[in-house]
């Protein structure tokens, strides 16, 4: 199974208008991340989620912690 890494530094602050679009930038990059998980852990069998500690309905708590 790949592994798939979204770890982002924050965007630089440039006042209000750096501010605002850091959100939306940081709020996307979770978004795709959580995306990602979900995807990947939906492919997998009963039998390789319980291998790793998982149920089916783990999926949407695991991918939204992401």
């Amino acid at each position: 199974m790949a592994v798939i890494d979204y770890n982002r530094a924050p965007a630089a602050s440039a006042g209000l208008f750096g501010s605002v679009f850091g959100k939306i930038y940081i709020g996307f990059a979770n978004w795709q991340a959580s995306r990602a998980t979900r995807a990947a852990l939906v492919q997998l069998s009963d039998r390789e989620l319980e291998d790793i500690g998982l149920s089916r309905g783990d999926i949407e708590m695991v991918a939204r912690s992401a």
